[in-house]
């Protein structure tokens, strides 16, 4: 895949990312979902497949914490009974326990908006921070987890070792207006399509400019 093919991948995976069921983060987004409850679901999001991130927002933490206020009433024992079964559940119930102080103290009780203060918060890493920019406050944003580098390598666009040296090579390479849909079509794609085991090359709409898909 080389630069000037981006254009054409992202419109072929734009058009398979609306015949699909959108990653639960970015469709929460579409629905309109606050700030608030984007964040607390992209940070449960972390390591847990979208079904199961989806049944515990929408039935178990959503209806009992609507504020943060919520969130300072509800012990860390009741968070992590609302987050469970969903990956690290304990870690990710204590990180929400502590992020209304950290607001309050350092941001003025608001959501900051940027990148780099998103990731003060606890349980908040640049991953989670981009999605947040991206889909709460629908700002320009690079947000790239597993299936994003693994793809950008596998198709010959980048050579990076982490997912971080990914976000920053593609804020390099990407057109701004690619930033913020980016990660949601290449979720999708590495979640039907591109598999880390078994990729199914035979049913992918980007074959044609993928180094790996070519080649077999």
């Amino acid at each position: 895949m080389k630069a000037s093919d981006v254009p054409a991948v992202h419109a072929a995976l734009s058009r398979d990312f609306a015949a699909n069921p959108a990653p639960v983060v970015d469709l929460m987004g579409a629905q309109g979902a606050s700030p608030m409850h984007i964040l607390l679901a992209t940070i449960l999001s972390a390591r847990t497949k979208d079904a199961c991130t989806a049944k515990v927002v929408r039935e178990k933490l959503f209806p009992a914490v609507s504020s943060w206020d919520d969130v300072r009433r509800l012990s860390v024992e009741e968070l992590d009974a609302l987050v469970t079964p969903v990956g690290f559940h304990r870690q990710k119930a204590e990180a929400i326990k502590k992020i209304p102080d950290v607001l309050d103290a350092r941001f003025g009780g608001r959501i900051p908006e940027t990148v780099e203060e998103l990731c003060e918060l606890p349980g908040v890493g640049r991953k989670t921070a981009n999605l947040v920019v991206a889909v709460a406050f629908k700002k320009p944003a690079v947000c790239v987890d597993v299936h994003v580098h693994r793809i950008m390598n596998r198709m010959g666009f980048l050579s990076t070792k982490t997912p971080e040296e990914t976000e920053f090579a593609l804020r390099a390479a990407l057109p701004r207006k690619y930033w913020r849909t980016w990660n949601a079509i290449f979720v999708s794609h590495g979640q039907r399509v591109c598999r880390p085991r078994g990729p199914r090359c035979d049913a992918c709409s980007v074959r044609r400019w993928c180094d790996f898909g070519r080649g077999r």
